[in-house]
């Protein structure tokens, strides 16, 4: 912690009366503790709060007078809120330090919301909490310093500067009564006076909740914390434990082999292959073998909310509202006995693949695949693949195989990092984090080469995949775990709340191969699935169950209305049995 700050948290107000003294304030510049809220309070709901100010000022019949009342009364609100929070800790020994650590909070709050117009939620912030040093380091930039010190440093300064009155300890608690009941009628006399304007735009812009800073960081660190209060956390349900190989491995001549791609940040609308203007996908959509889900969407917004809900049997209603957390598709295909293999080359598999173990290939030193340490391109997870494969169980890798790539993807802000230079097709391309720094042209540019290089990892896998012909019987199944914002209405990057996120960030690519060896042991033609998947609507919700039907994992868990190959299985049997 620097010096500036930890000096900050040890200050000390002075005893009541104490004589001044040449290093010491004068006694007249003691401020009571109230003010410190009220002044804290202030700041933080104005000068923190400009990306909620500037959203407000959008809203219809802003210019008009009543438009200027309610944003008045909001402003109140706001403060209010502030003040009540900061009451609630305005004792000798953590008043200092929580006005610190709110403004600090505030501070990067807003830059954040500016930078990339996001909204703060539990979903947010857990993201946050899980971004590793590679991920931060690629947000870091002058305009993040810049706008942080601007926020911080002169309420912080302030803070260190002005010494605080000293109460006795039931005046204390009086005046910190007065001050939490003062600030809540200030916040029910606000409402009061623009209710049926209040009202209204909290249900028709829902997002403006998400942007009141620092309180959305409070209220989402708050729902983390009691998250344990709600869910059970402390143990993880069984799931699949009745899981048996169906028909299909009796007498088998090659065992099942699949890969699935767990793709990172794609949008489904910048692939070639989906209809975008723009060729970014030139090697698969040469192929004629592959069956693309146009109309896809994902179960969350970010890498934390999604990949642990897609490998979900509850889908996306039900894993928000588990009880606790259950055993993933992963066990579940462990438990059936077949070999099961997690390549990162991201941040992890966020928990889903704890009880089999994942590799990090991110990790790998290769000059040509990880330019940069500690970062490598995707292709990094095919190196020495089947030697990883032959390392499993023996036994199990006779049944089948399913092997997990984790993309890096198109991750961002640095998109020109997910791209190797031969690869970069459309130029120029926007080469800093600070993605507002750029002509949105050059960001769509380097997402862009992103999905070019995706492009060129996807084929890489079939053609390793080719090699397995005459020991397996493969496929593959790619899918994004969510979409990505590229500067549509000022926003970038993804996270936003689920219910007011644009179709961009939900809206995903799901791609899928099947070897003949596989059509026919799985009883399901592509050219169906080309039809079927064209335009029909899936979600996350059917991943768990599709991987299940697709290798003839028989359990409880397996609900055959939610498996995306049912239709064509069903209508491929229709067509063989006797007329």
């Amino acid at each position: 912690m620097p010096l500036f700050l930890q000096r900050l948290l040890r200050a000390r107000p002075l005893p009541a009366g104490a004589p001044p003294s040449p290093a010491t304030p004068d006694a007249s510049r003691h401020l009571h503790p109230a003010w410190v809220v009220v002044l804290i309070s202030a700041w933080l709901a104005t000068a923190c709060n400009v990306p909620l100010w500037r959203e407000v000022a959008q809203l219809p019949g802003q210019g008009s007078l009543r438009g200027w009342g309610f944003a008045l009364a909001f402003a109140l609100i706001v403060a209010a809120g502030n003040a009540a929070l900061l009451s609630l800790l305005a004792w000798r020994w953590t008043l200092k330090p929580a006005a610190a650590v709110l403004v600090v909070m505030a501070a990067f709050g807003a830059y954040f919301m500016l930078a990339y117009g996001i909204a703060i939620d539990a979903s947010m912030l857990t993201n946050v909490l899980q971004t590793d040093v590679r991920e931060a380091g690629d947000l870091l930039n002058w305009r993040m310093a810049a706008t942080v010190g601007a926020l911080a440093v002169p309420p912080l300064l302030w803070l260190y500067r002005r010494p605080v009155q000293r109460l006795g300890a039931l005046r204390h608690v009086a005046h910190n009564g007065l001050l939490l009941v003062g600030s809540v009628v200030v916040i029910v006399v606000s409402l009061l006076l623009v209710f049926q304007d209040f009202a209204s735009t909290m249900r028709n812009h829902t997002r403006l909740r998400y942007l009141i800073n620092p309180l959305n960081s409070v209220y989402a660190l708050g729902n983390i914390a009691t998250k344990p209060l709600r869910m059970d956390t402390s143990k993880l349900l069984p799931l699949g434990r009745d899981a048996q190989l169906g028909a299909s491995y009796a007498g088998q001549a090659q065992p099942p082999l699949l890969v699935l791609v767990l793709g990172e940040t794609g949008r489904s609308g910048n692939f070639g292959l989906n209809g975008y203007e723009r060729d970014t996908t030139p090697r698969l959509s040469a192929r004629k073998d592959l069956a693309s889900a146009r109309n896809a969407w994902s179960c969350g917004t970010s890498t934390a909310s999604s990949v642990p809900c897609m490998f979900s049997h509850l889908g996306r209603t039900g894993y928000e509202g588990r009880p606790a957390n259950y055993e993933s598709l992963i066990d579940v295909l462990h438990h059936a006995g077949l070999a099961v293999l997690w390549l990162d080359n991201q941040s992890g598999c966020k928990g889903v693949c704890d009880r089999v173990g994942e590799t990090i290939t991110g990790k790998l030193d290769d000059p040509a695949l990880c330019p940069t340490p500690g970062e490598c391109l995707d292709r990094i997870m095919l190196k020495d693949l089947d030697a990883r494969i032959a390392a499993l169980p023996a036994e199990q890798r006779q049944r089948g195989t399913v092997v997990v790539m984790h993309q890096m993807g198109s991750h961002g802000p640095a998109y020109s990092k997910r791209s190797a230079a031969e690869h970069k097709k459309f130029l120029p391309e926007c080469t800093s984090n600070a993605l507002q720094e750029c002509d949105r042209q050059q960001v769509v540019n380097a997402y862009d080469n992103s999905i070019v290089e995706t492009d060129v990892f996807l084929d890489s896998v079939l053609q390793w995949l080719a090699t397995q012909e005459g020991k397996a019987q493969a496929a593959m199944i790619y899918v994004a775990d969510h979409g990505e914002s590229l500067g549509e209405n000022n926003l970038y990057l993804h996270g936003l709340p689920y219910s007011v996120a644009p179709d961009v960030q939900k809206h995903v690519p799901w791609i899928t191969w099947l070897s003949s060896g596989m059509q026919a042991r799985a009883g399901t033609p592509t050219d169906c699935l080309q039809r079927d998947l064209a335009e029909r609507r899936i979600t996350h919700d059917h991943y768990f169950h599709s991987v299940l039907g697709l290798m003839d994992v028989k359990t409880s868990a397996y609900n055959p209305e939610l498996d995306m190959f049912a239709g064509c299985r069903q209508t491929a049997g229709a067509a063989r049995a006797p007329g």
